[in-house]
């Protein structure tokens, strides 16, 4: 039996598709039933069904194949063992095309590169949160451990939450609520979205 390739798409939240890395999969030369995903799974979590499944479909001399570094993983730690777990196994890691070879210092120097920018924008994305709500408490927007939310600051929770980057209870931490509340702002939101979608 010759080698062949697998695909691995995620995104980060139920609400996002996967349409446009299925299609670019498929025109990399995976087969659309060698296509493994994972829906609303951050990359910040190395543990995701999707990803177990394709690296377990994966034999020496096949290739997996990724649309972008970040799609695989969101740090370089998890980047690098991920790669590491591959090579040793004899696996090639295709990103958007370009094959990654270990053995390249070049190649090498750009995986670790795209593995910090990806790590990098997680980062950033909790610094801002963080200096948001900083300053928010500093403006006594939020006073007390559990304060009400303003409509504004609600949607703000909710946004945080379906990015993906953060769980509930970190969103509850930086947001100086309860989970609780998160829980009802998510609820209130999803109650909105079928409202909406009914009404159309």
């Amino acid at each position: 039996m010759g080698s062949i390739k697998v695909g691995y798409a995620r995104v980060s939240t139920a609400d996002q598709d996967l349409q446009a890395q299925h299609e670019a999969l498929v025109s990399l030369g995976v087969s659309p039933e060698r296509v493994y995903v994972d829906h609303g799974l951050t990359g910040t979590n190395r543990d995701r069904p999707g990803l177990r499944e394709a690296m377990a479909a994966c034999r020496a001399g096949d290739t997996l194949v990724v649309t972008k570094l970040d799609r695989l993983a969101r740090s370089l730690p998890d980047a690098r063992d991920i790669a590491d777990e591959l090579t040793a196994a004899g696996v090639v890691l295709d990103i958007g095309g370009s094959r990654y070879d270990p053995s390249d210092p070049v190649g090498k120097l750009l995986f670790n590169v795209l593995s910090m920018v990806a790590q990098f924008e997680v980062d950033i994305i909790r610094a801002r949160t963080r200096e948001g709500m900083a300053v928010a408490r500093a403006k006594g927007k939020l006073r007390g451990r559990k304060p009400k939310l303003s409509p504004a600051q609600e949607r703000h929770l909710v946004t945080l939450v379906e990015a993906g980057e953060h769980t509930q209870a970190e969103v509850a931490e930086l947001m100086g609520v309860s989970r609780a509340t998160v829980h009802r702002a998510m609820q209130r939101a999803q109650a909105r979205k079928k409202s909406a979608g009914s009404s159309v």
